[in-house]
């Protein structure tokens, strides 16, 4: 950035820096000191670093936490991308825990709303989420997943994975004031688009 004259600089951070953090839904004011798996420690050790470079620089800085990304394009290992490839496959999926862990889902378009408005921010630092500011439980997700598709899901039960979390939940009403962000996808509507184009590509031959 400084050899090459950037002067904003936007971190892609994760709604996983918030740990196990029970105090729903999240906002940005809250402690991200205990971190309960190496990604989300590497998340925050980026936010550290950034806030480092803005303190000596200058340079506005801006630290987006993602909350679950997903939509069309999505890259294969991520979870539902693996469990509509498993549904259409007809094989059984990994389940952990017993369905009722619960994330914020948030569409690729709304994110990326969210991520060309913090480029144009032209002073400080700030760290804002980037959510769809509601929660789906697992086994809702395969649901909806499998009705979209089309196919049964087959469940390969197992217990809770280390690392995750319980629930995500973004209060995102900081981005809404200082950024203009707005979810506009709903989970339905965004699944809906992420298995048309999944079932494009698989039709194509583009997807195993």
């Amino acid at each position: 950035c400084r050899h090459h004259g950037v002067g904003n600089l936007v971190y892609a951070s994760s709604s996983s820096v918030y740990g196990g953090n029970r105090n729903l839904p999240v906002d940005e004011r809250q402690p991200v000191n205990h971190p309960v798996s190496l990604y989300a420690a590497s998340k925050k050790a980026g936010e550290v670093l950034c806030y480092t470079w803005h303190h000596l620089k200058g340079n506005p800085v801006t630290c987006l936490r993602f909350f679950t990304v997903y939509g069309p394009r999505q890259r294969p290992e991520m979870a539902i991308h693996k469990f509509a490839r498993a549904i259409t496959n007809g094989e059984s999926i990994p389940f952990f825990g017993d369905g009722s862990s619960r994330r914020d889902y948030t569409y690729v378009e709304d994110i990326v709303a969210g991520v060309r408005a913090a480029m144009d921010r032209s002073d400080g630092y700030a760290i804002f989420n980037l959510g769809g500011a509601a929660t789906t439980s697992l086994t809702d997700l395969v649901d909806q997943l499998a009705t979209a598709l089309g196919k049964p899901a087959i469940l390969d039960k197992q217990p809770d994975q280390p690392g995750d979390v319980p629930i995500t939940y973004a209060d995102v009403s900081l981005a809404e004031r200082d950024l203009g962000y707005r979810c506009q996808t709903p989970l339905a509507d965004g699944l809906a688009k992420f298995c048309a184009w999944y079932l494009e590509e698989k039709q194509a031959g583009g997807l195993l």
